[in-house]
C-alpha cells in the first residue's frame, strides 16, 4: 500500500488554488470516470466557461460566489504516493476554516497570481504556515500566461516573497512558474516556460519528505472518562479514551500526567472484541494492575518512552477569531484533548496585524490576528510540542461557550522535561493491609452551625478507639495555616476547597481515613474534589435548617452577618448549594451527634472501608 501525505494549498482569494487542484485531479487521471465530461457538459448547458476549479467547488454557494468557503479535501495519486490535498479558503472571513485545514497538513503549496503579485493574504498565509510549524513549502507563481510567461515578473515575485518568508522563518523548497489554466508545469514542463529548469508541481510534491506515522510516535491518550461496572459481579474500572499516537500492549507500564501516577496495563477492553495491543486511531479502554485514581483530561503514556511536558505556563502561536479581542488576565477556557482548564493571556510577544500585516507588540489580540504569546493555565497541563506530536500539541480557546481561537504549543517557561516520580516502595493496597482499613475522603458539607466538625470529630474518636488511622481537616487547622492568605469571596472559597482537595488526596494516598468538614457551598467545587478522588470520595450532607443553625450559632457569625459585619456569609448573603445525591445524609436537627456518627459508621462498615 502506498504511503499518504496531507498537503494544504493556500493563497490570496482568486489566485487560482482550486484551479491548480482541479488540474492535478484531471491530469493525473484521479477523477471518477466521466466526471470531467459531466462538469464540462454542465458548464455548456448553463452557458458558463469551463473552469478546472469547478471540479472542486461542489457547493452551490461556492460556485455562485466564486470563492471557496470550506476546507475541501480531495485525493490524487502519483507513482510515488497517494495525496490528500486540502484546499484552504483564501478570503479573510473564512480564516478559521483555513487554519483548521492547514493544521492537518505536512506540507504546503502557496499560490501567488503572477499578474496581481504578492497580496495581503499571500503574506498572511505564509506567516500562518510558519506559526503552524509547516516547513515544507513550495511557492507556485500562477497565471504566468497573463504576463506572457515573463521570467522577469517571476524573478521579481520570487525575490520579494523569499525575503518575506525568510523573515517569518520559512525557506521555500522552490518557486515554480505555472499556468493552471493551461496546464503548464503542473505535471510536466512547458515550452512556454523553457527558461525554467526546475521541477513541475507534481515532481516537487513527490520530493517532500513524509513525516513519521502516528503509530511510530510515543504513545499518547487523553483520558475521556473512568467507568466502573457493578452488575453481575463485574468490578472492572475502565479508563477510556482515543489513542492519538503510538501503540500499547498488555503488560506495558504506564504513567499519567500531570498527576505522575503509574501502573501497568492489565487488559485492553474493546467493544465485542479482545485485544492484547492497540494503536493510534482506536477508541478503547484499559484496566490497570494497580488501581490509580485519575481525572478526565490526564494524558496516559508509556513509561519506557519519551514523556510529555508538564507546565501551567505555555508558549504558543494563537489564531484569534473571537468577536471580542483576547485581552490580558481575562479568564478563558483552554481545551487540549479532553482537558478543559481556565487559562489567561499573560504576555504577547508578537502580533501579525490583520490590516497592516506588520508585526507589532501590543497587549491584546484582535479578531483575525495571529500572535506569539504566553498563556497561563490555572493548573498544570500535560502536552507535547506541536512539531513533535500534533494531537497533544494543539488546542482551542473557548470564550462564553464559543470557540474563539486555536493554537499550537511551541514551548513553555521552564524548558525542561517533566521528571517521572520514582515507583512507590509501598502501594496503597499494602498500606491498607498494614493499617487494617481502606483509605477514603469523607467530605462533610453543610451550613455554618449544622454540626459538621462536631460529627467529624466524634467519628474520628470512635474510629481511633478501634485502631484506625484518621485525621480531621476543618477550618480550625486549615484556615490558620495552609489557607491563611484566603478570604471568603467566591474565588477564595473555590481556591480554599481546591487546596483542601489536594491535601486530602495526599492523605488518602498515605492510607488515612480523612474527614474534611467544610461548608463548601458550591456543587462544582465539591465535584472537582470528587472527580480528583473518584471512588475514594464519600459525601456526607450535614442537613440542618438555617433557623436551627442560627439558634446554635456557636461563634456568633450569623449575628454579625445579619448586621452586615461579615460579607458574603453562606446562607445569609451568599448561596449554599445542597448536594443532590450525597452518599450519606444526616439531619442534625433530628439526630443526635451519636446517632449521626453511627449512621456514617454503618455505611463505612457495609462498604468494606473499615
Amino acid at each position: 500500500m502506498k504511503e499518504q501525505m496531507n498537503i494544504v494549498i493556500v493563497g490570496h482569494v482568486d489566485h487560482g488554488k482550486s484551479t491548480v487542484i482541479g488540474r492535478l485531479l484531471a491530469d493525473t487521471n484521479s477523477l471518477p470516470e466521466g466526471k470531467l465530461d459531466q462538469v464540462r457538459e454542465n458548464c455548456k448547458r448553463e452557458s458558463k466557461v469551463f473552469e478546472y476549479a469547478f471540479l472542486l467547488d461542489a457547493l452551490k454557494d461556492e460556485q455562485s460566489q466564486g470563492i471557496t468557503i470550506d476546507s475541501a479535501r480531495c485525493f490524487f495519486k502519483s507513482s510515488l504516493r497517494d495525496y490528500i490535498i486540502i484546499d484552504a479558503p483564501g478570503h479573510i472571513e473564512f480564516l478559521k476554516n483555513m487554519i483548521s485545514g492547514a493544521a492537518r497538513a505536512e506540507a504546503a503549496l502557496l499560490i501567488i497570481d503572477a499578474d496581481e503579485g504578492i497580496q495581503e493574504n499571500s503574506r498572511r498565509h505564509g506567516y500562518m504556515l510558519s506559526m503552524l510549524g509547516i516547513k515544507q513549502v513550495v511557492v507556485c507563481v500562477n497565471k504566468m500566461d497573463l504576463v506572457d510567461y515573463s521570467k522577469s515578473v517571476f524573478d521579481k515575485i520570487k525575490s520579494d516573497y523569499s525575503e518575506f518568508l525568510g523573515n517569518v522563518g520559512i525557506t521555500p523548497k522552490e518557486f515554480i512558474p505555472i499556468s493552471a489554466l493551461k496546464g503548464d508545469n503542473i505535471i510536466k514542463g512547458s515550452e512556454s516556460l523553457s527558461w525554467f529548469e526546475g521541477n513541475s508541481v507534481l515532481s516537487s510534491l513527490d520530493s517532500f519528505k513524509k513525516e513519521k506515522s502516528e503509530e511510530e510516535k510515543p504513545f499518547r491518550m487523553f483520558v475521556q472518562g473512568v467507568y466502573k461496572f457493578t452488575r453481575k459481579g463485574d468490578s472492572r474500572r475502565i479508563i477510556a479514551g482515543r489513542v492519538d499516537s503510538g501503540s500499547i500492549k498488555v503488560g506495558d507500564k504506564v504513567v499519567f500526567f500531570p498527576s505522575n501516577k503509574s501502573s501497568e496495563v492489565s487488559s485492553i477492553e474493546c467493544l465485542n472484541s479482545t485485544r492484547t495491543e492497540v494503536s493510534a486511531g482506536h477508541s478503547t479502554g484499559f484496566t490497570l494492575k494497580e488501581q490509580v485514581y485519575i481525572n478526565r483530561g490526564e494524558v496516559m503514556c508509556r513509561k519506557d518512552e519519551r514523556t510529555p511536558y508538564v507546565s501551567s505556563s505555555i508558549k504558543s502561536n494563537i489564531f484569534w477569531m473571537g468577536k471580542e479581542s483576547m485581552v490580558l488576565d481575562r479568564w478563558y477556557k483552554l481545551k487540549l484533548g479532553t482537558l478543559e482548564v481556565p487559562v489567561r493571556l499573560k504576555k504577547v510577544f508578537d502580533v501579525l496585524d490583520a490590516s497592516s500585516l506588520d508585526g507589532c507588540r501590543r497587549n491584546e489580540i484582535n479578531r483575525h490576528d495571529v500572535a506569539k504569546c504566553l498563556l497561563e493555565c490555572k493548573s498544570s497541563a500535560a502536552f507535547d510540542m506541536f512539531s513533535e506530536i500534533n494531537a497533544s500539541g494543539r488546542f482551542v480557546i473557548v470564550d462564553d461557550y464559543d470557540i474563539a481561537g486555536g493554537g499550537i504549543i511551541t514551548g513553555f517557561v521552564e524548558d525542561k522535561r517533566n521528571v517521572v516520580w520514582h515507583d512507590r516502595e509501598i502501594t496503597r493496597e499494602e498500606r491498607s493491609k498494614i493499617l487494617g482499613h481502606r483509605s477514603k475522603m469523607i467530605w462533610f458539607t453543610g451550613l455554618s452551625g449544622s454540626g459538621k466538625s462536631t460529627v467529624a470529630v466524634a467519628l474520628q474518636k470512635k474510629l481511633i478507639q478501634e485502631g484506625k488511622m484518621v485525621y480531621v481537616l476543618d477550618g480550625d487547622n486549615v484556615r490558620h495555616g495552609l489557607n491563611k492568605d484566603l478570604g471568603f469571596s467566591e474565588m477564595d472559597r473555590i481556591e480554599n476547597i481546591r487546596r483542601i482537595g489536594e491535601v486530602g488526596t495526599l492523605f488518602v494516598d498515605s492510607g488515612l481515613i480523612t474527614l474534611a468538614a467544610f461548608i463548601s457551598p458550591y456543587t462544582k467545587d465539591r465535584n472537582i474534589v470528587r472527580n480528583r478522588l473518584g471512588d475514594d470520595f464519600i459525601e456526607v450532607f450535614v442537613k440542618c435548617a438555617i433557623d436551627e443553625c442560627e439558634k446554635r450559632d456557636p461563634k456568633g457569625l450569623y449575628k454579625k452577618a445579619r448586621k452586615g459585619e461579615i460579607k458574603e456569609f453562606t446562607g445569609v448573603s451568599a448561596p449554599y448549594e445542597a448536594p443532590k445525591n450525597p452518599e450519606i445524609t444526616v439531619d442534625t436537627s433530628k439526630l443526635s451527634v451519636q446517632e449521626s456518627v453511627d449512621k456514617i459508621y454503618d455505611y463505612l462498615a457495609s462498604n468494606d472501608v473499615i
